[in-house]
């Protein structure tokens, strides 16, 4: 009997594929006042990448946010979706709070910090993450993924930031660790230091090598890690 038949049933082996990176990079928002949108992005902090024009019937602007591999672009006869559409669109960042306040001296309306209300999957509120229920505050455990706001653009494209410190298992490569800016880096160093200070009352004493404790701490939670204590 062939290695592929098992009580006499064929078992037909599916051939590896090598893996085709694919990297999402472009999103399409829908507009209807294309200056408008240039200037409401630009006023975010985000970085102008194209402002092209064919004539008088097609305009395309990319823009890109700090530290995003990702851009979106929006423009005239860009897309036939129409304006202020797309929703649940995300912006990842690490430390909800400084953003928001960012975002507000900038004059964006957004909204309070919130978390879901734990499986709950139907109400009035503004829908988000498939029509969870949204509760005051960030998570109370400040746990990682569960903390958000929104805001949207002039049109109603609708824009979630949702907080991770800590990503799960497999959604990162283990063996890299990178930041994206300043920011990013500063509010992992004060996650650690918070970490390490409940280290060393559970030790009693001061912790001479602390800048190793901090390394670890901060490379295992960003690859989702199991953390040192």
């Amino acid at each position: 009997m062939s290695n592929t038949q098992v009580h006499s049933e064929t078992v037909i082996e599916t051939p590896r594929v090598p893996t085709i990176d694919m990297k999402l990079e472009i999103v399409v928002i829908p507009v209807l006042d294309v200056d408008r949108a240039k200037e409401f992005y630009a006023n975010l902090g985000w970085r102008l990448d194209a402002d092209y024009a064919s004539g008088d019937d097609y305009r395309v602007i990319q823009f890109t946010p700090p530290g995003s591999n990702g851009s979106v672009i929006f423009g005239k006869n860009v897309t036939a979706a129409a304006p202020g559409s797309a929703q649940g669109l995300y912006l990842i960042v690490s430390d909800i709070e400084a953003v928001r306040n960012q975002l507000l001296d900038r004059g964006v309306e957004i909204s309070e910090v919130f978390h879901d209300a734990g499986g709950l999957y139907a109400g009035t509120d503004e829908p988000y993450l498939f029509g969870r229920l949204r509760l005051s505050g960030r998570d109370p455990e400040h746990r990682s993924y569960r903390s958000f706001a929104s805001f949207s653009d002039p049109d109603g494209n609708g824009w979630l930031l949702q907080e991770i410190t800590a990503r799960l298992p497999g959604r990162v490569d283990a063996d890299a660790t990178t930041f994206t800016s300043p920011t990013e880096l500063s509010a992992a160093l004060r996650r650690a230091a918070a970490a390490h200070g409940e280290h060393e009352k559970l030790t009693g004493e001061h912790d001479e090598g602390w800048p190793n404790w901090y390394a670890e701490y901060i490379v295992s939670e960003q690859a989702g890690k199991p953390l040192p204590v």
